[in-house]
């Protein structure tokens, strides 16, 4: 029988880069270690479609009340 906790642990990608630029390497990046980023870009793209909208409706917004006060 396998050792249960084997599949608890985890191994780091290699690296690129010392000190402070330390970066994972892309290349090394696999579904087995935690990189499956299958709906990342679809998710980016519904995010900034609604800040978008967000955006649009708040300049709306002030367009509309920018023109009260004025001749009092």
């Amino acid at each position: 029988m396998k050792e249960p906790f084997d599949k608890a642990t985890s191994t780091a990608p290699a690296t690129l880069g010392e000190g402070c630029l330390s970066r994972y390497d892309p290349a090394a990046l696999t579904p087995e270690n935690g990189a499956n980023f299958d709906g990342a870009a679809a998710l980016w793209r519904e995010l900034q479609q609604s800040e978008e909208a967000a955006g649009s409706e708040e300049a709306g917004e002030v367009a509309e009340g920018s023109g009260e006060g004025e001749g009092k």
